[in-house]
């Protein structure tokens, strides 16, 4: 799947997704075979004004290409400047936030509250598009709601305004997550734009990846909230869409081992004290389903220390792991409840 001049290796893209799909995630995104990985989304004024949160959301600068950065905002010539600066940083694809429902942002007549405003979200694509030598992409709902359902003639805008790919996630702003996603309408917009069409909504394995494609037609699919916790999402739409086949699930030890790695590179990427403190709710996700989970997710939400969460993911390790989860072993013995190999 191509993207403007960026190829993928596969058409598995990562959702940004706030509050989670920082560097850490994204590392284990990319180690589970996803072939698009996207950034938070990113204001356009906080990167102009050089807000220093910020910029640790776009990352050090040192991870594998491609990667998308997300931008927000509502003024043309703001977000052809933040866009111009995330190129500087090294983005390899420029993706414009039209689809965010959370009020602190539409309020501001951004994210999905562009979907009202065609023209000025025309503006926005031509001025970033005219400002950036990089592909630039946009991500946006079905509608605003259920009596404005836009999403094929707002594609058509976007697609003659520069956009090389467009994401449609297959619920108005109205709905934000609930009920299923309308997979029609991304089928609809497929049909048409010119450019590639990602479908996203309600993908959470690799037969729903098939599916999607299948149904929609779209070249490639974006997998958000199943992802939370379990990055081995992406690993079986991978696998699935290559090979009809389903591989095996993670065991315990597997899934433990994950958690603890992604405690590694939180602590790595933003130190100890934040990066414990924001393990918290990936914990919660990871340990989902496991026995003695829901008392271990109230200790953890206690601890304050690299070390103490380490303890406490080992304490549900198995005894005793099968021949078969051997790789598995060696891989938690690596992370020694310490923090030293």
């Amino acid at each position: 799947m191509n993207i403007g001049g960026v190829r993928l290796a596969n058409p598995v893209i990562s959702a940004p997704m706030a509050g989670v799909t920082d560097q850490a995630y994204r590392t284990l995104a990319r180690e589970a075979g996803c072939g698009l990985v996207c950034t938070e989304m990113v204001s356009d004024q906080a990167l102009i004004y050089g807000n220093s949160k910020t910029y640790t959301i776009l990352g050090t600068g040192d991870e594998p290409r491609p990667l998308a950065v997300q931008i927000f905002g509502s003024n043309p010539e703001y977000m052809a400047r933040a866009a111009a600066l995330v190129e500087e940083r090294g983005a390899s694809i420029i993706d414009i936030n039209m689809g965010c429902p959370t009020p602190k942002i539409v309020r501001n007549g951004e994210g999905s509250a562009l979907m009202k405003n065609p023209r000025l979200a025309e503006r926005i694509v031509r001025a970033v598009a005219g400002a950036v030598s990089v592909p630039v992409t946009a991500k946006i709902r079905k509608g605003w709601d259920d009596l404005s359902v836009n999403a094929v003639e707002f594609a058509q805008i976007l697609e003659e305004a520069g956009v090389s790919a467009i994401t449609v996630h297959g619920r108005t702003r109205e709905q934000f997550y609930s009920g299923r996603a309308d997979w029609d309408i991304i089928r609809r917009v497929r049909e048409a734009v010119k450019i590639p069409v990602i479908g996203n909504g309600d993908i959470r394995s690799g037969p729903d990846a098939l599916a999607m494609i299948k149904r929609t037609g779209c070249p490639g699919v974006m997998i958000g909230r199943a992802s939370m916790g379990n990055p081995w999402v992406f690993a079986e739409a991978v696998h699935y869409l290559a090979t009809g086949e389903i591989p095996p699930p993670p065991g315990t030890g597997e899934k433990i081992a994950t958690a603890l790695r992604h405690l590694e590179l939180l602590v790595k990427y933003k130190g100890e004290y934040i990066g414990v403190r924001e393990m918290r709710k990936h914990a919660a996700w990871y340990l989902k389903g496991m026995p003695g989970a829901a008392k271990l997710r109230d200790q953890i939400n206690r601890v304050g220390t690299e070390r103490e969460m380490r303890e406490m993911f080992c304490r549900l390790l198995p005894g005793n792991l099968t021949a078969a989860n051997d790789t598995v072993m060696i891989a938690v013995s690596k992370i020694n409840i310490n923090g030293i190999e």
